[in-house]
């Protein structure tokens, strides 16, 4: 029986008190930390952003830690780094010291790479590749065994003139027949090294523990003053952007919508100045009490109740650009500089400088990240109220597994280590390769690129972005619409009650509001639209009501 939880007849004592997790021990951040093991592209595209291009602003990192990501992203490249080198001089050693027999396994070795290559890493690919990878495989598996045979007569004594091989010598032919087992060896060392780090320090009961992390403890002047960065950065109140992607690194838009009302005076009152102040004051109690468990008959069973959105987090952010800017550290960060952006923000109703209420939930161990921003400006006697849902999906199905199949490595057979090692030997040398000539291109960059000295820029891709799959499960789904559901009604009744205390008309500003956030009721307005990026206009004030369902498929270029 878990924590909190109780026998129906009678109390247990509750043990569940909201706690939110740091950033750097979440289990997204480990995660996303196993994603730099298991995930190439995603530990280049990390190191790319976080690394390379330094000019570059960190994107909010929402319920995760970059810093600690990007550590363990290098440790994963220097130590691949560290295997691909040796690979690679036992293939130049192997060459001369076979007289060049170690060239029979390309033909084989270049076929199985290449059936791996055609099939693709979908689940079903087509019958097409499905055939052609499967005469590549065992046509490459034939020859294997082909060299092998010749190898082995070979070594028994045999000549091999009528292939051409004169004056053969049987050590020769030893050594190369245990070339395949030495890769394998290498192979099963690096693997073992990565799986070792996957059930260790990246393991739920060791992760937390940010100072035994070997990861963190790396040298290197750029990596520690880029972190020193990123910490500022990732967790500041000013969010500094680029054009392309404002909201890059809070995920997915969900449904984003805005609507505009006028404010007329109410019968038989004296209006009040409104403004976004006077809103906020009266949204923000109201979101704060959805922290609080409703009643249950008794104190224990409220204090046991453990829904996500008793960890409800509330600040306010200013959106500003980066262009302009000369150099990355010279960003506004100082506590008295977002005051000032933030005073100055509130009521400018600019279109670069925006000052949004941010609402955030994370669920799942913020796997599930629910973000509302929320903006309210008045201009003209008009009220325009902008609300941006953004939804971060759970880390990859792959990195979610990564420790169980590293646990599963690390208590197989010996057989079964040998089979998995020897399995992955013909693709080891081009892995090597590949893995050399990305390392390379990394230091060309930025030894070439100029970054260093470059313009201020804002972030092209988020690492909690780049590590986040395209769906969720049904009970993910459902609980990013009740948070959206909870957070947007107290937004509308924060409003109206603003509207109301200030001697304003309601009526409208409900019928658009039901309208926007999808609540419709029966016989309040007179249009209705089913679908994607509809305008609605309502025939009760001449005022539209826009909504924009971009429930997936956003501007990727965010991610």
């Amino acid at each position: 029986m878990g924590e909190g939880s109780q026998h129906i007849g009678g109390p247990l004592t509750p043990t569940y008190v909201p706690q939110p997790t740091a950033p750097s021990a979440s289990d997204a951040t480990r995660l996303l930390c196993a994603g730099a093991y298991v995930d190439v592209g995603f530990r280049e595209a990390v190191i790319d952003e976080l690394y390379v291009h330094e000019e570059r602003i960190a994107a909010p990192s929402l319920g995760i830690d970059a810093t600690r990501v990007l550590a363990h992203a290098l440790r994963a490249r220097r130590v691949e780094f560290g295997w691909a080198l040796v690979i690679l001089l036992m293939w130049i050693a192997a060459l001369p010291l076979t007289r060049g027999l170690a060239l029979f396994y390309l033909p084989s070795f270049a076929m199985l790479v290449l059936a791996g290559w055609v099939r693709g890493a979908a689940r079903r690919p087509s019958l097409f590749r499905r055939v052609v990878a499967w005469q590549l495989r065992w046509g490459g598996r034939a020859l294997l065994v082909f060299v092998i045979l010749l190898l082995l007569g070979i070594a028994a004594g045999g000549s091999g003139g009528l292939l051409g091989i004169e004056g053969a010598e049987p050590a020769l032919a030893w050594f190369a027949l245990a070339l395949p087992l030495l890769m394998a060896w290498v192979v099963a060392a690096q693997g073992g090294q990565f799986a070792k780090a996957l059930t260790g320090e990246l393991s739920r009961a060791r992760f937390p523990d940010l100072t035994a992390d070997p990861a963190e403890q790396a040298e290197g002047e750029r990596f520690h003053r880029l972190r020193r960065r990123i910490h500022v950065e990732q967790r500041a109140r000013l969010v500094m952007y680029r054009a392309a992607a404002p909201f890059c690194g809070a995920g997915t838009p969900y449904a984003p919508w805005s609507l505009s009302v006028e404010l007329r005076p109410r019968e038989g009152a004296q209006p009040e100045p409104v403004d976004n102040t006077v809103i906020l004051g009266h949204i923000v109690p109201l979101l704060e009490a959805l922290r609080v468990p409703s009643p249950h008959g008794a104190p224990y069973r409220a204090l046991a109740v453990r829904d996500r959105l008793r960890e409800l987090e509330i600040d306010e952010v200013v959106f500003l650009p980066a262009d302009g800017l000369p150099r990355r550290s010279q960003a506004p960060y100082a506590p008295e500089a977002f005051e000032e952006h933030r005073f100055r923000s509130v009521e400018e109703g600019g279109e670069t400088r925006r000052h949004f209420l941010r609402v955030r939930v994370g669920g799942w161990d913020e796997e599930v990240v629910t973000t509302v921003f929320v903006r309210a400006h008045t201009q003209g006697g008009m009220l325009m109220l902008e609300v941006a849902p953004h939804v971060l999906r759970p880390v990859r199905q792959l990195y979610q597994y990564a420790d169980r199949a590293a646990y599963r490595y690390r208590h197989n057979s010996h057989f079964g280590k040998a089979v998995w090692a020897l399995g992955r030997v013909p693709a080891s040398a081009v892995s090597a390769l590949v893995t050399m000539w990305r390392a390379s291109g990394v230091l060309w960059r930025i030894a070439s690129g100029g970054h260093g000295k470059a313009l201020a820029d804002g972030p092209w891709a988020s690492v909690r972005e780049l590590g986040s799959d395209d769906e969720a499960s049904l009970f993910q789904e459902m609980d990013v619409s009740r948070y959206l559901k909870s957070i947007q009604d107290r937004v509308a009744v924060g409003v109206r009650r603003a509207l109301s205390e200030a001697g304003w008309q309601t009526e409208e500003f409900e019928q658009k509001i039901d309208l926007a956030i999808g609540t419709l009721s029966i016989g309040t307005v007179g249009a209705l639209a089913i679908g994607n990026q509809n305008t609605v206009v309502s025939n009760t004030g001449g005022a539209t009501a826009t909504t924009a369902a971009h429930r997936s498929g956003g501007d990727h270029g965010s991610t």
